[in-house]
């Protein structure tokens, strides 16, 4: 049998741009950022985005979820859910640089009872059954150091992805890319989530789309979307009322 070649993974870096410090992987893409003076709070708005899950869930439930981030970025989903949610929450990161770098440079906190940080393959995370039903709350946001498109983009892999959620579990992804690209990838998530349970966010002027995909399909009505909306914008800072006009179910 043949071993499994791991491809070199890129060199970590970040860059300072005034209170904003980016993380870079070799080139000059950003793969997170980080408020100097506010480090758990979330400064992108793709990445403020990939929260939309919580607008299908009751704000009293949140702390007592799980959450699960495949790909650790500058560690912004991890620190949040974990600080701010109260979340338990899991990161699963293939580059141990990116592990380091968060820890040194982006005030990833160690882990304890509520957080861990795990250095893995996501496809093979996600295919296991260790974490099989046990997710509220999926976050994939996973490029190479190009950032051309998702590294893991078939239908088999969110396939795998929804059998990871609980119930009313709901999964978040960045696509980020050529217009048809985008397109083929919703297509796949519809394919192993049911396209009744794909909603999707209008792109941010940097090109990032995030799509959502709910393990049980939920079409919440206007009103309790918008209470919810005031609620998280409230309690957690996200500016999720404005979401409402740019999300939407795909079908």
């Amino acid at each position: 049998m043949k071993a499994r070649i791991t491809p070199k993974l890129p060199e970590v870096n970040f860059s300072d741009q005034g209170d904003i410090r980016y993380l870079h992987l070799g080139t000059e893409w950003v793969q997170g950022s980080m408020l100097l003076d506010k480090p758990f709070e979330i400064e992108l708005e793709y990445v403020q985005r990939m929260m939309a899950w919580l607008l299908f869930m009751d704000p009293a439930s949140v702390p007592k979820r799980h959450a699960m981030q495949l790909g650790l970025g500058a560690g912004s989903l991890t620190k949040f859910c974990r600080k701010k949610l109260r979340m338990k929450t899991t990161a699963i990161e293939l580059n141990a640089q990116v592990i380091a770098a968060c820890r040194l440079w982006f005030k990833l906190p160690a882990d304890d009872s509520r957080l861990s940080v795990i250095l893995g393959d996501a496809a093979e995370v996600a295919a296991h059954e260790h974490w099989r039903g046990d997710m509220d709350a999926l976050q994939v946001d996973l490029y190479d150091h190009e950032a051309a498109a998702p590294v893991l983009d078939s239908e088999a892999f969110y396939s795998d992805c929804r059998k990871l959620l609980t119930d009313d579990g709901c999964m978040t992804v960045n696509l980020f890319g050529r217009s048809s690209s985008y397109a083929q990838s919703v297509e796949k998530i519809g394919a192993a989530f049911g396209m009744d349970s794909v909603w999707a966010f209008k792109p941010t002027c940097e090109g990032n789309t995030i799509v959502l995909a709910l393990r049980t399909p939920c079409n919440p009505d206007r009103a309790t979307l918008a209470e919810r909306a005031e609620t998280i914008e409230t309690r957690w800072g996200l500016p999720a009322r404005k979401w409402l006009r740019v999300f939407k179910p795909v079908a």
